[in-house]
């Protein structure tokens, strides 16, 4: 995907939030952890110490990440949504008749079970430029093959 992370303007803003939160919260709370356990003593047997390192270093990876995806990141603008569906929610047919709706995102952004899906994901894919009334032959990994009416978009 060219090193850019597509993104809505609100994931992008939660990428914000997250990355202020571990910069300005997490990160002095785990610091005065380490103080503490350094404190004790003997650091080679000392747990408290080792999960407080542990911490550390999960936050400061987190926080890279971060600051690598915000620094990279496409936002999906307004313009971007009126061509296309990305940013907005389909609601679609199955073969069987089963209804659901879907907001398609950036792949960082997916979350199926919250009702988000990739625009890169097989069926994210065949939708992302579809009109409301289209029917969509979708293939998934496995082969196998099904299609979707789409319903609505809002």
């Amino acid at each position: 995907m060219n090193g850019k992370h597509q993104l809505t303007v609100e994931g992008l803003e939660k990428c914000k939030i997250e990355l202020d939160k571990l910069k300005n919260a997490d990160r002095p709370r785990v610091i005065e952890a380490l103080k503490d356990a350094r404190a004790q003593g003997d650091l080679s047997e000392n747990a408290e110490y080792d999960a407080a390192r542990d911490e550390q270093a999960r936050i400061e990876a987190r926080i890279k990440e971060l600051e690598n995806i915000i620094k990279n990141s496409d936002v999906i603008e307004s313009s971007k949504r009126a061509a296309s569906n990305l940013g907005k929610s389909v609601t679609i047919e199955f073969d069987d008749g089963f209804v659901e709706t879907y907001t398609i995102v950036g792949s960082l952004e997916a979350n199926p079970f919250n009702g988000t899906i990739s625009n890169e994901s097989p069926l994210g894919k065949e939708i992302v430029n579809r009109k409301v009334g289209e029917k969509v032959l979708i293939k998934n990994e496995n082969g196998d093959e099904f299609t979707v009416q789409i319903k609505a978009i809002k």
